[in-house]
């Protein structure tokens, strides 16, 4: 006789947890780069301007989780601020590239974000993140 284990988590409710942990994290990172004077967008596109120079409006946009339009506003402004440069790129393309003061704070709101999600997840061995981590990659498969 087959004896099937009792199913302790719905997809429903792993799905739920996520966006919960997700909700988590960026109050905690609101907070943490309130001082630095960054929204958690304006960090979260340096960060990603630093690993993808020269990046277009569009590809930051998707990167960043919003609209062209809304981001277009956003990248206006973070100019204005100093932290990007906004460069022609080929055909109607706009390119992003951050300034000195844009590194220098991409780089303090990193050791600010390390803390709090090293925090979040201080409550996981080092073996549970990492089987935590694999099971996420597998559940986004081609997403990543």
């Amino acid at each position: 006789m087959i004896t099937l284990q009792p199913v302790n988590h719905r997809p429903a409710d792993v799905a739920l947890a996520v966006k919960r942990l997700q909700h988590r994290h960026h109050r905690a990172l609101t907070r943490a780069l309130a001082p630095l004077g960054l929204s958690l967008a304006q960090w979260d596109t340096l960060r990603h301007l630093h690993r993808q120079p020269d990046a277009s409006l569009h590809d930051l946009a998707v990167l960043t989780f919003q609209t062209d339009q809304s981001f277009g506003s956003l990248a206006v402004r973070m100019a204005e601020r100093g932290l990007v440069e906004r460069v022609p790129g080929p055909g109607r393309a706009v390119r992003h590239r951050l300034t000195e003061e844009g590194a220098r704070l991409r780089a303090e709101g990193q050791g600010l974000a390390d803390q709090v999600i090293e925090s979040s997840f201080s409550g996981l061995s080092a073996a549970q993140l990492d089987q935590l981590g694999d099971l996420l990659e597998v559940a986004l498969g081609s997403d990543l």
